[in-house]
């Protein structure tokens, strides 16, 4: 560029492209010459608008949880607990399997083979996950203040089963198996829902 000027480029677009070869590859295997090349940018420019491929991870998770798993934040304002729990089950399965982007889920993908020397990223990608479980935990306690489930139900064993659940979905999903499966194991995952909360 005329007078070493910085080349100039879009922060989203260029983070969306990161997440994707994340995504395929998992942190650990995705190379900075796939990441520059989706990304459109060279090195130097990764660094001096990211930082470390560490941080743009996390910049990456950070733009994936707020597009992707925008659902996630939708379905807590349900006004049921059964509502909250079938609209995040039904809604996982849909953002598991669209045909644009890669199959299963970037907090899953992302952290699976990590060596020793990447621990970090797959501490960071556990304590994201946790913090969508507390946050449904929180979300069932409400609705057990409110009478809305049975005052017996434990709301965050009840988080821990549907998170569980549907990490347990994203693995499949990324394996390949179709959406119309996943929705019948997502009813099956409703009705056992339903059963422990009255």
């Amino acid at each position: 560029m005329p007078g070493g000027r910085p080349r100039a480029f879009d922060a989203d677009e260029v983070l969306d492209a990161a997440i994707e070869v994340f995504w395929r590859y998992g942190y650990q295997g995705a190379s900075l010459q796939e990441l520059t090349a989706a990304m459109g940018i060279n090195k130097a420019s990764l660094y001096a608008a990211f930082g470390s491929k560490q941080d743009l991870f996390h910049r990456a998770v950070a733009r994936y949880a707020e597009t992707d798993m925008a659902y996630a934040l939708r379905a807590l304002n349900e006004p049921t607990a059964r509502d909250v729990v079938r609209a995040l089950l039904r809604d996982n399965v849909e953002a598991l399997t669209r045909l644009d982007q890669p199959p299963g889920c970037l907090s899953i993908q992302g952290g699976v083979s990590c060596g020793p020397s990447n621990a970090a990223v797959t501490r960071f990608l556990a304590t994201s996950r946790l913090t969508g479980e507390h946050s449904l935990a929180d979300r069932l306690a409400r609705a057990v203040r409110e009478g809305d489930i049975s005052s017996a139900a434990d709301p965050a064993a009840l988080a821990r089963f549907v998170m569980t659940f549907i990490e347990g979905q994203a693995v499949h999903a990324a394996a390949g198996v179709p959406r119309n499966q996943l929705r019948q194991s997502a009813d099956i995952a409703l009705a056992v829902f339903d059963h422990v909360i009255r």
